[in-house]
């Protein structure tokens, strides 16, 4: 029984780790996808190894966090109480996936094992505190730090990172010296190939960073139940969102972007840095961090900053204008191929200074964020969670623990 039990066990971790390669990784390589840069099959591998990487390293502290620092007294944590939280998991994910607007992994699983420690009056609140402290934090610092990128340094990062593809292939095989070498391709400059590495090496920063927080969200309570080693667990987990890549992450990267916005590519670097940034320092700290919240809040503080460019300080605080702020700031004056669009464009010889730049060039905000596909998605990014810890929270009280 107890075998039977702990298989059906791993059995849903599985799907949701499934669920999560499959969901994370067109976030991580759509740019580099749609920028015609590197195949889905190539992006899948990156994305296994990467997020493995994460999981082994950083993961661990998140896991420990999940499994064992979140309630008072880890033995809860039996296997029959473990399946149940990660059945809420799934089911969360499940219903995300149902609707178009995914459930944040990271929050709904800190909400299950939440409600299993209230019901069982043993929730280390002194943890719940600090999480939910970060989470608040965490979205801030990504705006505001989003912010200053699109004031003053986005139209120098857009001219370093911009690709322009060249006829023939990105890279040859150099057969002059003793031992063949890659070489770049014959029509190959220096800006594709730098922007070429830029994107690959991001993809590969945010893979590892899904790995060091997402991990816990499908393997923490079997750790938890001593069931099934760190080591054992982090293998089947990482394996799993392989699976994930490999299969169903080949749609997510064909329709990235297609719903709630169009990021120019140079716009998804900068929130793909920044948001892994911030979730891995959280994972090694061992906080879990919902990515999306993260990356959403960037969004808006990216599109809100490149918006302020049309008026420097000193104008804004004498009154003589007022900065035209939106969103789809993101998309003004700017050539450069957005993600699910690979075509050429270059990016402006010379950025034009802080003031210079017209309140007429920026679109309305419904060029970048579709108004209905965005409410759904923050709506089932708070819902979703809240809905899993009631449910866990009622679950156990009256038919677990009774």
């Amino acid at each position: 029984m107890t075998e039977a039990l702990l298989l059906g066990g791993v059995l849903v971790a599985c799907f949701v780790a499934y669920n999560v390669g499959g969901s994370t990784t067109g976030p991580a390589f759509g740019p580099a996808v749609g920028a015609g840069v590197v195949s889905k099959p190539v992006a899948a591998g990156l994305m296994s190894v990467c997020f493995f990487a994460g999981a082994w390293t950083l993961g661990r502290r998140v896991v420990d966090t999940l499994g064992r620092d979140l309630v008072t007294d880890p033995s809860l944590f039996t296997l029959p109480v473990s399946v149940v939280v990660l059945f809420f998991v799934g089911a969360a994910l499940l219903v995300g996936n149902v609707s178009g607007a995914p459930a944040s992994t990271s929050m709904t699983a800190v909400g299950a094992i939440a409600g299993l420690g209230v019901a069982a009056d043993a929730l280390e609140w002194a943890v719940v505190g600090e999480i939910l402290a970060w989470w608040l934090v965490s979205p801030v610092v990504g705006f505001w730090t989003s912010v200053m990128i699109g004031r003053y340094v986005y139209p120098r990062i857009d001219r370093v990172v911009a690709i322009e593809h060249t006829d023939g292939p990105l890279l040859a095989v150099e057969r002059s010296g003793p031992m063949p070498r890659p070489a770049p391709g014959p029509n190959t400059t220096r800006r594709e190939l730098v922007g070429t590495a830029v994107v690959v090496a991001i993809g590969c920063l945010m893979a590892f960073s899904s790995g060091t927080s997402n991990i816990a969200n499908a393997v923490a309570p079997l750790v938890g139940s001593g069931e099934l080693g760190m080591d054992r667990a982090i293998l089947v987990g990482s394996v799993a969102v392989a699976v994930g890549s490999f299969t169903i992450a080949r749609r997510t990267m064909e329709t990235l972007g297609n719903d709630i916005t169009d990021l120019p590519l140079t716009a998804a670097i900068v929130v793909a840095v920044v948001s892994s940034t911030i979730v891995v320092v959280l994972s090694a700290a061992g906080i879990p961090a919902s990515f999306v919240v993260i990356a959403t809040m960037c969004i808006v503080g990216l599109g809100w900053g490149r918006a302020t460019r049309t008026v420097t300080v000193a104008d804004a605080v004498r009154g003589n204008d007022a900065a035209h702020v939106s969103v789809g700031a993101l998309t003004a004056g700017d050539d450069s191929p957005t993600v699910g669009d690979p075509g050429p464009g270059t990016a402006s010889a010379t950025p034009r200074s802080i003031g210079d730049e017209a309140a007429e060039d920026l679109p309305e905000a419904s060029a970048l964020f579709d108004p209905s596909t965005t409410v759904r998605v923050v709506v089932m990014q708070n819902v979703v969670p809240v809905v899993a810890t009631v449910a866990s929270y009622l679950t156990f009280q009256f038919v677990v623990f009774a």
